[in-house]
């Protein structure tokens, strides 16, 4: 008997009778991290690891029925020992480690595996199945090293502050933004937020993550010179906006693993792409997948089949997709 296997509701592990990141309401549901893909609202049960805490509360709600363990601490639920390890994605997320009857499997949730200062670090985690994200599961997707992506958002946001006009950058309201805020260069101007952006900047604060200070875009009017040297955060719903007139004539970016590709680019139509993103890209996929040492691995979320082929023929690995039968019917949160 497999582990887990797929459901309607989402990922299930028949033993212990809970989901992982379920897609519809379930009694017990086992969440690897705080995105609204992976993370919703109606479960009658939450577990995840402890430094999500904040981040769960704000987003579903505080009074959401939510236990926490911390990572590497073990709990037994119907005969199967659960634990949650650092997933290097965004404040608190968490490979789940199941263990039953001497098997071991492991979801990863999503992940990328460079250290960014803004979560625990990815940690890889022996088992005999891994279940792997492959949202940029294809050979094109490498990143360069966060630093030189900072390094250009910073000269952008000079150029910008000596042309006089703001610089408005499209992030993620979850993770990227904060990611961003941890690695530019904060004397360069004032910061402001979007209001979907500052209130989770306060629980990254909270569980100690070092942020710059960080102010709210609509206390600023359209004539406040202020803006002329202002880096903007906001996510990409605000594109086009009614909220985007306060800024006039401004400069935009967008930060995003997508970046990586033209014909995005073009589509979103903005001044500058940075590619920066909070998952693995293809070489961080197989050297997390090596590291586990499963002999077998189940791909879910992006380029399934070819992942899962490379896996079989170039890696001699036991590689299958699963059926994520109704994923569909849910975008993505994050990249």
């Amino acid at each position: 008997m497999d582990l887990v296997i797929a459901r309607r509701e989402g990922l299930y592990c028949p033993p212990g009778n809970f989901y992982i990141d379920p897609w519809r309401p379930v009694p017990h549901a086992v969440i690897t991290h705080g995105h609204g893909d992976h993370a919703r609202t109606g479960n009658g049960h939450y577990l995840a690891a402890a430094p999500g805490e904040g981040i769960l509360r704000t987003r579903l709600g505080q009074d959401i029925d939510l236990q926490v363990l911390p990572y590497g601490q073990r709990l037994v639920h119907n005969g199967v020992t659960v634990s949650f390890h650092p997933a290097g994605h965004v404040l608190g997320s968490a490979q789940v480690r199941l263990e039953y009857q001497g098997e071991v499997w492991v979801a990863s949730g999503d992940y990328k595996v460079e250290a960014d200062g803004t979560c625990a670090a990815f940690e890889p985690v022996r088992c005999h199945t891994f279940i792997t994200e492959s949202t940029f599961g294809l050979p094109i997707y490498r990143w360069q090293a966060q630093q030189q992506v900072f390094e250009e958002i910073n000269q952008w946001w000079r150029a910008n502050i000596e042309a006089g006009r703001p610089s408005v950058l499209f992030a993620y309201a979850f993770g990227k933004a904060q990611r961003i805020l941890h690695g530019i260069d904060a004397s360069l101007g004032p910061i402001l937020a979007h209001g979907a952006v500052e209130p989770l900047n306060r629980v990254y604060r909270a569980a100690g993550v070092e942020l710059p200070p960080t102010l709210y875009a609509t206390e600023f009017k359209k004539t406040d010179p202020t803006l002329r040297q202002a880096l903007i955060i906001a996510p990409p719903s605000a594109a086009g906006s009614t909220w985007m007139r306060r800024f006039g004539q401004y400069s935009d970016g967008f930060a995003s693993g997508w970046m990586r590709l033209r014909g995005t680019r073009r589509r979103r139509g903005v001044d500058r792409g940075f590619v920066l993103s909070d998952h693995a890209d293809w070489p961080g996929l197989l050297w997390a997948i090596e590291q586990t040492g499963a002999e077998r691995v189940m791909v879910t979320h992006g380029s399934v089949a070819v992942l899962a082929r490379y896996l079989r023929e170039q890696r001699g690995l036991d590689a299958r997709g699963f059926d994520e039968a109704g994923m569909s019917e849910f975008e993505r949160d994050d990249d």
